[in-house]
């Protein structure tokens, strides 16, 4: 049987990410440890104004797209960005990859507020609580990220941890990241937790929402017998563990709360042939608390007839006319088959 260019893009793109995930040592493993000071990076934007590859249409669900970009970068680490938020409304912000560094940067805009590229771009390593550089992939598997105030919590996998650091503006500076202050308690049993599938989530919800301000974190996918993704309150009045529903084939790569308490939860899923897929999922802020398993409303999913790769870090905002808008990246795992691209909607309520 003779292969269509997008069944072949498909197996391509596919393929790419399981090399990626079965062989971690093409990763650049060890790429942190090497690089023991920050570097600025140079950014390369390409726009992207059609979401549907050969089509003009904007709106996609309760999504109207505004415009993305890919990226690229001659500087060695640049890549395989797994976490992202914004330290303001869409302009400042910071991330982590799952080769170990940490990434900061500024949106640039036009006078529509469309994105168009990246400046003031640097990245350093992620240090330990004794201020060092590791250089195993399973010390460094940055893969969750949520900020609120002058602390960041990341989620790693493999060797499972949550921790915080201190981002405080002195901090946040090139060669000034110091490293992780505290380690958290997950509550997820530790032989619960799938090697490469561990924590993809981590969020603060609203101080006004049922969760009062705690946050949660959830895995990719480490399942119960049932099926269902383990997931944690890590604090507050509803602290414990409770149960997100797994559809298909789909991962949790990425969730953020949205002002009104709901959670967005991106999701991706691959296969040999039909490549990578994207999934946008609302889940009710209600409904989250101990002991529970919850699900919600797919919002979009998308696959490689749009424009898309391995998404991988969300965020949500207001903008300045008061639109909820939501930013997604991707993860290339430093494959030249795979791309760095950023994403962005409005959300219609």
């Amino acid at each position: 049987m003779s292969l269509s260019p997008r069944h072949i893009v498909s197996f391509v793109c596919a393929t790419a990410i399981i090399v990626a995930v079965m062989a971690p040592g093409l990763n650049n493993n060890a790429l942190a440890a090497s690089q023991t000071s920050a570097i600025a990076a140079k950014i390369r934007s390409y726009p992207i104004r059609n979401f549907r590859i050969g089509s003009k249409e904007t709106k996609f669900g309760p999504l109207t797209f505004v415009a993305g970009m890919e990226l690229r970068s001659s500087a060695r680490p640049f890549g395989s960005m797994s976490g992202f938020r914004f330290l303001d409304q869409g302009n400042r912000f910071i991330g982590v990859t799952d080769s170990g560094f940490w990434y900061f940067g500024t949106i640039e805009r036009d006078e529509a507020g469309r994105p168009t590229g990246m400046s003031d771009f640097w990245m350093q390593p992620i240090a330990n609580a004794s201020g060092g550089i590791d250089g195993e992939k399973q010390k460094v598997d940055a893969e969750a990220l949520a900020i609120r105030g002058t602390e960041a919590t990341v989620g790693f996998e493999r060797e499972h941890r949550i921790a915080t650091f201190d981002i405080s503006p002195d901090n946040i500076a090139p060669g000034e990241m110091a490293g992780e202050t505290v380690r958290l308690d997950f509550l997820v049993p530790r032989h619960e937790l799938r090697r490469n599938k561990g924590f993809e989530t981590v969020a603060y919800a609203p101080d006004n929402s049922p969760l009062k301000g705690a946050r949660i974190a959830i895995a990719e996918r480490s399942i119960d017998r049932e099926g269902n993704i383990f997931a944690a309150i890590l604090e507050g009045p509803r602290k414990g563990i409770f149960k997100v529903v797994r559809h298909g084939l789909f991962d949790i790569t990425a969730g953020t709360f949205l002002p009104n308490g709901d959670l967005l939860l991106l999701e991706r899923s691959f296969t040999m042939a039909d490549g990578v897929k994207m999934r946008l999922r609302r889940i009710a802020g209600q409904t989250i608390a101990k002991g529970r398993t919850v699900d919600g409303d797919v919002l979009f999913e998308s696959d490689l007839s749009y424009q898309i790769d391995n998404m991988e870090g969300l965020d949500s905002w207001v903008d300045g006319e008061g639109r909820l808008r939501i930013s997604i990246v991707s993860d290339d795992n430093h494959s030249i088959l795979q791309r760095n691209l950023y994403l962005e909607f409005i959300l219609d309520e």
